[in-house]
């Protein structure tokens, strides 16, 4: 039964008004010739989001606007610290992933996966006489429920899930005829799951990025001699040991970590994946979107989807050997759905969207044979098996992911009812391009944070024609069932497949540069590769040659290049890889394996905030297409009845 509403609501109603005023909902035609029609949205419809503030800040940035431009709006707007730190302690997913169960959404208890009611807000709209009396009713079966207010009130209710609410309101004014309005209200809650790798769980870009110092932090190389060592920026609130020469403990270094919604696995708020849910949410009034992200940093195929896989990084405060495994992201999908439908038979799973098969051929190795450029590192990390050549990938893209493809096909076929049409696969770009599409020439600039590193510029463009020419059309076969893909049923095994973002990216790889980039990244971050002090004495106090302290430097602010290149890696999560195997693992914070990896485990060759809402940009209109959400414009009041006059027949 809808609870019953009256006055002591009426003062979050009327500060709801006021929120619905400045971010009022489309105009019908029927608004716009006059007529009087009952409007209604769900309130706070992006569920991941325990306060409706949260949610109001995306609707106030993305009026008239896409999910690039209300990215940079935000951005501006904060400054470069980024929209989502201090959402990411508002979600009903806990940081280690876990669902709440209850959660406590604006002060409502509800059930995330199964909610059995949603929060509504219905007003009058059109030619609303001043000071008519509205009295409303509200029906979904059992006994109405009956209120009178002003006409120019807002009614807040819950209306419950999988069931029509019949809402009429008879308005009275002086001694005109009552009129009579009415419309049917029926929420349709969207249940969407993220699926994939780092691209897919927004590695690069932690909900709360770090806080850096503008003293340095010692690191050692490989060499081992007494002057391989060398000074980046240390970690804002370390008081430990920053020469190489005094050790500290690890749980002492990770409480000054960056922050991430969920840390095994990388997952951040602003992963294309997250904002396509909340964009659906944004566009359309009359659904709400139930977002179950599980997708993970490292995951391939075999080892992430269908299997479990070593976490990235342990859980901020933790201690000790890192062990954790992160679950398979398709039996945890399962798990949520086979408990959803023990409360819910009905719920179904309406989306999942999925970028995955980078890791299936190396691509990180890739990106290491690319970058690491001195003898030692590069033979350490091939022994290792960290690095990989064009050969190898283009050997497992041609043996291994398609077999690859085959079982993952199967494996969310019962997921989606059978179809795969409800499967959003969004491919990747290509990194490594700049100026409309002209490959990056390579070398130190943006890669200068180990001293290592060099982006080779023969491999770089061996590794960009492979990607193009080869990578990203298997990618789409696969997806789609053509280049023959091994699809049993072609009709039913086709992916949704999403790529038209590739050509914006070809803008804005990692060595694209702007006049109108941040005002650190033009004077610190040196085109000849020399952005930091080689002096080891001076350096440990001023670690910048620019001179200025790291701590100016902003993860979120607008950038012409879309791409993490390794300094921004570091700046924005300096990752200290705790998820490696034990024989990888560093001995220590000043470790020299440390020092290469704490450049590329945030996030290097991966897109930036912007370049994930560019990802979404692309994605919304499958999803939208996919859902069926466009058959009527967003905001357009279905069923609705032409006024009647009293003693009319209904």
């Amino acid at each position: 039964m809808i609870p019953f509403f009256h006055r002591r609501f009426l003062a979050g109603a009327l500060l709801l008004a006021g929120l619905l005023t400045a971010f009022p909902p489309e105009r019908t035609a029927a608004q716009d010739a006059g007529a009087m029609q009952i409007s209604w949205e769900v309130r706070n419809r992006f569920r991941l989001f325990r306060e409706e503030r949260d949610f109001l800040l995306h609707v106030e940035n993305a009026r008239n606007r896409s999910i690039l431009a209300a990215e940079q709006s935000l951005e501006l707007q904060s400054e470069g610290r980024g929209w989502a730190r201090n959402m990411v302690n508002r979600l009903c997913i806990d940081l280690q992933g876990r669902v709440n169960q209850p959660c406590t959404r604006d002060n409502t208890k509800e059930n995330y996966l199964t909610p059995i009611d949603h929060p509504v807000t219905v007003r009058l709209a059109g030619a609303v006489p001043v000071g008519a009396t509205c009295a409303w009713s509200f029906d979904d079966g059992d006994a109405p429920q009956q209120s009178t207010f002003d006409c120019a009130e807002p009614i807040n209710l819950r209306v419950r899930y999988g069931k029509q609410t019949v809402a009429s309101v008879d308005v009275s004014s002086g001694s005109d005829p009552t009129q009579r309005v009415q419309t049917e209200i029926q929420v349709r809650d969207i249940f969407v799951a993220g699926l994939g790798d780092s691209i897919a769980s927004g590695e690069g870009n932690p909900d709360r990025p770090l806080a850096l110092s503008d003293e340095g932090f010692c690191f050692r190389s490989y060499l081992g001699t007494a002057g391989a060592q060398y000074y980046r920026p240390s970690r804002a609130g370390f008081k430990g040991g920053r020469a190489c020469e005094a050790p500290d403990t690890l749980a002492n270094w990770q409480r000054y970590s960056a922050l991430w919604f969920n840390s095994p696995c990388h997952r951040s708020l602003y992963s294309y994946q997250a904002r396509t849910a909340l964009a659906l949410a944004v566009r359309y009034t009359h659904v709400a979107v139930t977002f179950l992200p599980l997708a993970c940093t490292g995951a391939s195929i075999s080892d992430g989807l269908l299997g479990s896989q070593r976490a990235r990084e342990c859980p901020p405060g933790k201690t000790g050997v890192c062990n954790i495994s992160v679950n398979a992201q398709v039996a945890e999908l399962r798990e949520a759905l086979t408990a959803a439908r023990k409360r819910q038979p009905e719920r179904t799973l309406d989306l999942v969207l999925l970028s995955v098969g980078a890791n299936d051929v190396y691509f990180s190795g890739l990106v290491a044979d690319v970058i690491v450029e001195t003898a030692t590192e590069r033979a350490i990390f091939r022994r290792s098996g960290v690095m990989a050549s064009v050969d190898d990938s283009r050997d497992a893209l041609a043996r291994e992911l398609p077999q690859n493809f085959v079982k993952l096909r199967e494996a969310l076929k019962p997921l989606v009812g059978g179809d795969l049409s409800h499967v959003v696969y969004v491919s990747y770009a290509n990194p490594a391009l700049a100026d409309g599409g002209v490959p990056c020439r390579g070398g130190r600039a943006g890669f200068d944070i180990h001293p290592s590193f060099n982006a080779d510029p023969q491999r770089l463009a061996r590794v960009s024609t492979f990607v193009d020419t080869e990578f990203l059309p298997q990618l789409k076969g696969l997806a789609t069932c053509t280049r023959g893909a091994l699809c049993r049923d072609p009709e039913a095994d086709r992916m949704t497949f999403v790529d038209s973002h590739q050509a914006a990216f070809a803008d804005h790889g990692f060595c694209a540069h702007s006049g109108n980039d941040p005002e650190f990244d033009r004077t610190c971050f040196a085109e000849n590769g020399q952005s930091f002090n080689p002096d080891i004495v001076s350096a440990a106090s001023q670690p910048m040659l620019c001179g200025r302290g790291a701590s100016e430097f902003r993860a979120y602010l607008p950038r012409a290049r879309w791409i993490r290149d390794a300094n921004d890696s570091y700046f924005a999560a300096m990752t200290y890889p705790q998820g490696l195997p034990a024989a990888s693992q560093p001995t220590d914070i000043h470790d020299a394996t440390w020092g290469v990896l704490s450049a590329v485990y945030g996030g290097a060759v991966h897109p930036s905030a912007e370049g994930h809402a560019a990802m979404a940009d692309a994605a919304l209109p499958a999803a939208s297409a996919v859902l069926g959400l466009d058959a009527a414009p967003p905001g357009v009041t279905r069923g609705l009845l032409a006024p009647l006059l009293p003693g009319a027949r209904q």
